[in-house]
């Protein structure tokens, strides 16, 4: 039976050394799944996504696979994997919810998801893995090793500043000064 297990970085490149780290550790690049925004991630470039991702840590595979998606309410993202297949169908029109419906038909609380979405949405970037349950303990070991966001703090953050949900209506996050 597969688990999914999932965990957010305040930068991509620790997110990228999370994956890389994971695949050193046997896991399939089809197991997992990469989102999030990048200052690289705009419409004016967004046929590079794959160079952004060869350019992360050179690694083959999941990271030189990434590639340039709009998300609603987030705006553009590099994205790779099972995840984000799913998001960029549903931002097509092909089912619904975006990121958050793709999070949540993989079994992940529909809280969660609203979470998961806002910090990609804010610049953060998710990884996610199917996991074996032997896999499990060495997964979540190099994931929560590598500092993922703390989402108990980072939700409390959030609630502070008036969030209650992601919404997919809503414009692209600004930083503020920005």
């Amino acid at each position: 039976m597969n688990r999914t297990i999932t965990r957010s970085y305040d930068t991509y490149e620790d997110a990228a050394g999370v994956v890389s780290r994971l695949k050193d550790a046997g896991v399939a690049d089809e197991d997992m799944s990469v989102v999030g925004r990048r200052d690289e991630a705009d419409d004016s470039n967004a046929g590079e996504g794959a160079s952004i991702g060869a350019g992360i840590g050179g690694a083959a595979g999941l990271l030189a696979g990434l590639g340039m998606i709009a998300i609603p309410g987030i705006g553009p993202v590099v994205a790779a994997g099972w995840l984000a297949a799913t998001a960029a169908g549903a931002a097509a029109g092909a089912a619904a919810g975006g990121l958050v419906g793709a999070m949540t038909s993989s079994g992940m609380s529909e809280d969660d998801a609203h979470y998961y979405a806002e910090t990609v949405r804010r610049g953060a970037t998710v990884v996610s893995v199917q996991a074996s349950d032997d896999q499990v303990p060495t997964v979540e070991s190099i994931m929560d090793g590598a500092t993922p966001i703390d989402p108990v703090a980072r939700r409390e953050e959030y609630r502070r500043e008036g969030w209650t949900r992601f919404d997919e209506s809503a414009d692209p996050y600004k930083y503020p000064g920005v």
